[in-house]
Formats: structure tokens, C-alpha cells, sequence
């Protein structure tokens, strides 16, 4: 495995997120997004999930190449939800199948966890089996395979849905009015 850290992710590493999900868009099925959105939009994206307090990071090399990133971000925006965040990771072609996304997974259940929330969603696309298999290595159960949800690359895709529980799960009500109870209640 190659040396790499990971840390927070700032403003300075978009230009290599950018890239990162760039080749994603373009040659993969992790995301079923088609036209690649610019830096100003990933910049915006970025400043969205980090200014409501969902972790971002990234794992970088010693010489401080990005070699992917890892965030957590609301599974949908209904208040109901807000105890449950979707987890999201890309690598850089060079990086995967190293055990950094494992490292990356493992960093965001636990950062989540402490947070507050209480599940973490795993939205696979392409039925993806490298994400299944790092997934289920952390601990999540699939819950369903969606088929022919996506269509790229003139092909239709099935995306997979897995689930960890974080923290006390649902066996507890959290206590009101501390993060992230207070995300999106209306």
C-alpha cells in the first residue's frame, strides 16, 4: 500500500478533486452524472457539504498529491432524514484497489458517528463490485439492487443501496436540539 495520510480537504485541493471526479464522470459509473461540472461547481458543492458540517477529506501522498476524497452529505433534505448521510468516494485511477478507499470509508463512519448520525447509506452506482465489496468489508448490509435505474454509456446501470448503522442505529432517540437535529428541521 502506498504511504498516504488523509486530512480535511480544502479550498487548495479542488483543482485535483475536479480532475478526480472529472475521470469518474468520463469513464466510470461511481456517478451517474454525465456532463462533468467545472471547478467553479465543485467549488460550490464543496462549500455546501463542509458549511453544514459534513466531514470532506482527503487522502494525500507524501508529497501531498490528492489521491481521492471522501465526504458524507445528506441523503435527501427532508428533516426527517437528517440523522442519515450518504457517503461518497472517488480515487484517481492510480490509487484504487490500494486500500485507500477502505481507509478513506473508515475515517468518514467514524468521523460521522461521532457527529451524531445515526445511519450511513452507501448509493452504488453501476452495481458497482469493488464498492460492494469495500462497503460490506465496513460493515454495511445490502439492502437492495435497484436495476436500470441509469442509463450511461448507452447501456442501462442498476444501482445498489447498503446501510450502516452508526453509533446506537434506531435502537435510541438522539437528543433534540444538538447537531444534527437541527439540520434542515422546518
Amino acid at each position: 500500500m502506498p504511504a498516504f495520510t488523509l486530512r480535511d480537504a480544502t479550498l487548495a485541493d479542488l483543482p485535483a478533486i475536479t480532475a478526480i471526479y472529472r475521470e469518474s464522470v468520463l469513464n466510470g459509473v461511481a456517478t451517474y452524472e454525465i456532463a462533468v461540472p467545472d471547478e467553479a461547481e465543485m467549488t460550490n458543492r464543496f462549500s455546501t457539504v463542509t458549511g453544514l458540517g459534513y466531514p470532506y477529506t482527503v487522502a494525500v501522498d507524501e508529497a501531498g498529491l490528492v489521491l481521492g476524497y471522501a465526504y458524507a452529505s445528506a441523503f435527501r433534505l427532508r428533516s426527517a432524514y437528517r440523522f442519515l448521510v450518504e457517503d461518497s468516494i472517488y480515487l484517481s485511477p492510480d490509487a484504487r484497489g490500494k486500500g485507500i478507499g477502505r481507509v478513506l470509508l473508515d475515517d468518514l463512519i467514524r468521523r460521522c458517528t461521532a457527529l451524531g448520525f445515526r445511519q450511513m447509506v452507501a448509493v452504488i452506482g453501476g452495481a458497482h463490485p469493488a464498492s460492494i465489496g469495500v462497503h460490506r468489508a465496513a460493515g454495511f448490509a445490502l439492502c437492495g439492487t435497484m436495476p436500470g435505474t441509469g442509463l450511461k454509456f448507452g447501456r442501462w446501470l442498476d444501482t445498489t443501496i447498503m446501510q450502516l448503522a452508526l453509533g446506537e442505529g434506531n435502537t435510541t432517540i438522539p437528543e433534540p436540539d444538538v447537531y444534527p437535529d437541527t439540520l434542515y428541521r422546518s
